[in-house]
């Protein structure tokens, strides 16, 4: 019993120690001292990294940064960020909802302009795989995804919610960004391209939230199935197929609506006959964009668990403004 008492008074004394230090730093930055405020922290961070005390130095970088962030120094408050992460890849910190939380909370502030907030969400994602070369950890993705969606960034927006599980939250954006910038004849191919997305990360699930929440949801769209837009029948006739695997379906559904695919230049139609059904295309056309890199990489290899790596490639979603 002896010994638990004594790591938990350690541990209220070193919170204490913490505070008071994180006082009087604040009182500096009060004042205007920026960079000596700065020059401090970066001092205490590498005094408690060197006594193996990762959370207390990411607790006060992490603090300092918000606070340099509400006197917009932006430049400190990324600086201080970036130790965080630090912190996060040299420990063996566990991914947790509340770090996640906190990696947000920094990214929304950093100047959406600035190339530190591009090095920071690179590492920021990275770490929250393990650095394992997968694309990120979910839930990191969705709060992402939220923030870009609210400074109305939709296509990096979409980018983050495809690599979510959120399609519920994928829709509602992909409902407003067409709304708001899209032609009404492409209010079916908004929706149309980031189903074909979800299913060639292998997402089902999400690839039919997000179509039965965009199509309920969309103003401009009439209560369906049977809709009035061609693509959206297509859509909703591969998502039963693809869940069904039934690879006769889906031909007679490519060959009734071919007319409304041709609409995109990206041939959906090869890549999904062989993720999902395992068979080979017709033929062997040119590809371009996203999808076409997937279907490349798929013929080349064989290897379906490539179409995840060969998606990260293309850094944003297929523009449609």
């Amino acid at each position: 019993m002896a010994e638990p008492e004594s790591l938990r008074c350690s541990s209220v004394r070193n919170r204490g120690g913490v505070q008071r230090v994180e006082g009087k730093l604040r009182a500096s930055v009060e004042k205007g001292d920026y960079y000596e405020a700065h020059q401090m922290y970066r001092t205490l961070f590498f005094r408690y990294m060197s006594q193996g005390k990762h959370a207390e130095a990411r607790e006060l970088m992490y603090n300092g940064a918000i606070l340099f962030f509400s006197y917009n120094q932006q430049n400190s408050a990324a600086d201080l960020s970036m130790l965080v992460l630090e912190v996060l890849e040299k420990s063996d910190t566990k991914v947790e909802d509340e770090i996640l939380e906190n990696l947000a909370k920094l990214f929304s502030l950093m100047d959406p302009n600035s190339p530190e907030r591009v090095a920071f969400v690179s590492r920021a994602l990275k770490w929250s795989t393990g650095g394992s070369g997968k694309l990120g950890h979910p839930k990191l993705h969705q709060l992402l995804a939220v923030i870009l969606w609210k400074e109305q960034n939709y296509s990096e927006s979409r980018y983050h919610f495809l690599h979510s599980s959120d399609g519920e939250g994928c829709a509602q954006m992909l409902v407003e960004y067409s709304s708001s910038r899209g032609y009404r004849s492409e209010v079916d191919m908004f929706v149309a391209q980031a189903v074909l997305q979800f299913l060639c990360l292998k997402n089902k699930n999400s690839a039919s939230v997000v179509f039965s929440t965009y199509t309920e949801k969309h103003p401009s769209i009439e209560r369906g199935p049977p809709f009035v837009q061609p693509l959206l029948n297509f859509i909703w006739f591969l998502l039963l197929a693809v869940e069904g695997g039934k690879l006769t379906v889906f031909t007679v559904l490519c060959e009734q609506y071919q007319p409304s695919l041709k609409r995109d230049p990206i041939d959906y139609l090869n890549f999904s006959f062989l993720l999902f059904f395992g068979v080979p295309p017709k033929q062997s056309p040119s590809y371009g964009g996203l999808l076409g890199n997937l279907l490349n990489s798929l013929m080349g290899s064989g290897e379906e668990d490539d179409v995840a790596e060969e998606a990260h490639e293309d850094s944003s979603p297929i523009e449609l403004d």
